[in-house]
C-alpha cells in the first residue's frame, strides 16, 4: 500500500508484545491496525495527538502495520488542552466510520490539535470540530433558518430536532435556543458568552443520537481535571 498520514486515536495491548491501534488516516479514514513489537522502540511513536506515516498490510477489516514513523513536530498538550484532545479522539472513535475516508475532517482534526497546542480558545475549536464531523457525516442542519425554511426570528424560541432541524415554538421550553443566539452562531460570534453556551448546548443535542446512551468518558475527566484544578 501507499504511505498514509495517521493519527492514533487509541491503543490497547494485544498478545504478548504487540497492541491494536485505532487509527484516523487521510485516506482511509478510521483503521484499525496491529502493531507488533510494541513493547519496543517502536511502540513509543505510536503516541496520541502527533502526526504519523504509516503503511497498511493485509487484506482483511484488521490491517497491519507495516511502517510507522514519526511525521512532523511533537505537539505539547496538558492540563485542559490535554482532555480536550482526549475528546476529541474519542469522539472521532464513536462517530467515524469504519475505513471511509473523511479528508477534511482529518484536516479539521489536524488543525484542531495544533491550535489547542498554540494556546488558542477552546470552546470554539471543540465546537467547530464537533460542527465538522456532523456536517461531513451528513447529520448537519441549516442555522439561518427553521425546518420549513423561514428566516430565523431573533425574538422567538427553537427546538433542535436532530432529524428536522430547527423547530420554532410559541414560547420558552426546556432546551430551547433564543433566534438571536442561533443567528450570532451562525455568523461565528465567539466572542459572546452566551452564542459560547448556545452552541455547547446545540452541539450535544445534535450528537446525543449518534453517540447513543453511553457517556464520553472524557467527559468524566474533564470534570473530575477542572475539580482538582479548583
Amino acid at each position: 500500500m501507499q504511505p498514509d498520514s495517521a493519527f492514533v486515536l487509541h491503543v490497547r495491548p494485544y498478545k504478548e508484545t504487540s497492541a491494536l491501534l485505532d487509527l484516523f488516516s487521510r485516506e482511509q479514514g478510521r483503521i484499525r491496525a496491529v502493531l507488533r513489537g510494541y513493547r519496543s522502540k517502536k511502540g513509543s511513536v505510536a503516541r496520541p495527538f502527533n502526526r504519523l506515516e504509516v503503511e497498511f498490510a493485509g487484506r482483511g477489516e484488521l490491517k497491519s502495520l507495516a511502517r510507522l514513523e514519526p511525521s512532523g513536530g511533537f505537539l505539547l498538550l496538558e492540563g485542559q488542552r490535554l482532555m480536550c484532545a482526549l475528546y476529541l479522539n474519542e469522539l472521532s472513535m464513536r462517530l467515524l466510520p469504519q475505513a471511509d475516508p473523511l479528508p477534511l475532517v482529518f484536516e479539521h482534526y489536524e488543525l484542531t490539535l495544533q491550535a489547542l497546542a498554540a494556546g488558542q480558545a477552546v470552546e470554539p475549536l471543540l465546537r467547530s470540530y464537533e460542527w465538522r464531523l456532523l456536517e461531513q457525516l451528513g447529520y448537519a442542519f441549516a442555522l439561518e433558518h427553521d425546518c420549513q425554511g423561514q428566516a430565523l426570528d431573533p425574538a422567538r424560541w427553537y427546538q433542535l430536532q436532530p432529524e428536522l432541524g430547527l423547530v420554532a415554538g410559541d414560547r420558552f421550553q426546556p432546551g430551547a435556543f433564543l433566534g438571536a443566539d442561533l443567528q450570532a452562531l451562525a455568523e461565528v460570534q465567539w466572542h459572546q458568552p452566551n452564542v459560547l453556551l448556545a452552541a455547547k448546548r446545540l452541539m450535544r443535542q445534535a450528537l446525543a443520537p449518534h453517540l447513543g446512551s453511553r457517556p464520553l468518558m472524557s467527559r468524566g475527566l474533564f470534570l473530575r481535571h477542572k475539580e482538582t484544578s479548583a
